[in-house]
């Protein structure tokens, strides 16, 4: 089987403020999360995580597996995508013309990415290596497999291990701490 999560709350999701690859921590709230996924979820079995470096998915992940014996594995490809200049502001959908709402809205037209940050492309190609580098060969082997990582990372693992369109990148919704099973 084949599961993913997106990490806790942290301080800059309560104030709508872009996180990307800002190193931001888990909140209160966003452990209380990972305390209430640990126990809602304790009787689903996983043999390994896999799990973004960031420290918010790297808290989400500690507290979800505590006293369980499941490696936790951390892979850079599963850091949450790059925003560049965009990284810490604040409503970007209030404002007007703001170029990474693109990604947020049409996401099939995020082909230049904003200053400093990564493309859709990009994205999709890391995950797709990590995908058949890694979750494939485990799942063949008949692994149960944790993703911890960040809501577009876990959007562009989910839209192509379901064969989605870029159009479908947001489908899932992915809300912070809910197991999604993908296989």
């Amino acid at each position: 089987m084949l599961y993913i999560m997106r990490h806790g709350k942290t301080d800059w999701n309560a104030l709508r403020k872009i996180q990307g690859r800002t190193d931001i921590p888990l909140n209160d709230e966003g452990r209380r999360m990972a305390q209430d996924a640990a126990k809602e979820y304790a009787d689903v079995h996983f043999d390994i995580c896999y799990c973004s470096p960031l420290i918010r998915a790297k808290e989400t992940a500690e507290i979800l597996l505590k006293g369980r014996d499941v490696p936790i594995v951390f892979d850079d490809r599963l850091k949450e995508m790059c925003f560049g200049i965009y990284e810490g502001i604040e409503n970007s959908f209030q404002i007007p013309d703001c170029p990474v709402n693109v990604l947020f809205w049409n996401p099939e037209k995020y082909t230049v990415p904003v200053e400093g940050g990564e493309s859709m492309d990009e994205i999709l190609g890391r995950t797709k290596a990590f995908l058949d580098e890694v979750i494939e060969p485990g799942l063949k082997e008949g692994k149960d497999i944790l993703i911890v990582a960040h809501g577009a990372t876990n959007s562009a693992l989910t839209c192509q291990f379901k064969n989605r369109p870029v159009s479908e990148f947001w489908a899932e919704g992915i809300p912070n701490c809910k197991l999604l099973q993908l296989a």
